[in-house]
């Protein structure tokens, strides 16, 4: 059970900041290189000012689906350390 939750808890973290920094680069590459602006609700450049959108509001299942991960993991693993092991 406890490797189980540091599994859950662990894991969605480096799967948001993988997915964070994949969009970054795809961001920057926009802007320092093609002189550009980012749209983020179509994931593409563009040559006019897009407004922000946050990444909870494009992404509201992945964001909210890996935080309870990592709480189901911080509670698997509480539960790990509590019970004895036989």
């Amino acid at each position: 059970m406890l490797r189980l939750g540091l599994l859950l808890l662990i894991l969605p973290i480096f799967v948001l900041m993988g997915v964070y920094f994949w969009e970054l680069s795809d961001v920057r590459e926009c802007t320092l290189i093609q002189n550009g602006y980012w749209d983020y609700l179509a994931g593409v450049c563009r040559e006019t000012p897009q407004p922000f959108v946050p990444w909870v509001e494009r992404q509201p299942w992945l964001v909210n689906g890996g935080m309870l991960l990592s709480v189901a993991g911080v509670v698997m693993c509480m539960i790990g350390l509590y019970v004895k092991r036989r």
